[in-house]
């Protein structure tokens, strides 16, 4: 069985306040007398499910588009995290990651992909370093960041990044049960963007 954890994208998909917001024309159309559609896409490459590459935060350094790909494919575990108040190393307990090195975290009851959240559940430092002792890949999250919506600093970002777990934002949980998949959240090879929209999904199979 494949689940779909992406959200769905297009022009109402709510984006970071003042970010570009999703646009889509059409440079040919069949009813206008072309032989085809096309379709033209202007978005922010943080609208929806994305992944953020360090460049992100950083004056230099690679895009999503340039991070290895082998964290974004493999084992994986969906841990229910609501009704807590932050993501804290806790959160971990009894996990085993060598087993499921790629953590997503469910922590919303209801995901309006219409919808910018008021608030976020956010990833604290320590959890980052224990993830990164864990020799994890991957952290993802149901919030469109891992820090608070206010943070200049963005200290998550950095600690997860410091640690090397990639960083998997806006996905959605709220028809996955808890346990174990296979993930697979391939950013595009864009080659001077930050961040990249990804198409998530979770499989039951284990891929060989």
């Amino acid at each position: 069985m494949i689940y779909d954890i992406s959200q769905p994208l297009g022009v109402r998909t709510a984006v970071w306040p003042g970010d570009q917001a999703v646009e889509l024309g059409w440079t040919m159309e069949r009813r206008q007398g072309d032989a085809v559609n096309v379709a033209a896409l202007r978005l922010s490459v943080h609208a929806g499910t994305h992944v953020d590459g360090p460049l992100h935060f950083r004056d230099a350094g690679p895009g999503a588009g340039g991070l290895p790909l082998d964290a974004f494919v493999g084992a994986a575990i969906v841990i229910d995290a609501r009704g807590r108040d932050t993501l804290d190393a806790d959160v971990l307990d009894g996990v085993d990651l060598a087993a499921a090195p790629r953590v997503l975290f469910r922590t919303r009851e209801v995901i309006d992909p219409d919808v910018f959240p008021e608030t976020v559940i956010v990833v604290t430092t320590a959890l980052a370093e224990r993830l990164g002792a864990g020799k994890a890949r991957l952290l993802g999250t149901e919030a469109p960041s891992v820090d608070p919506i206010d943070s200049k600093t963005l200290e998550a970002h950095r600690a997860l990044t410091r640690a090397g777990v990639a960083i998997l934002e806006n996905i959605v949980l709220t028809h996955v049960p808890p346990g174990r998949y296979t993930l697979i959240a391939l950013p595009l090879r864009i080659v001077e963007a930050d961040s990249s929209p990804v198409r998530a999904v979770l499989m039951t199979e284990r891929l060989e």
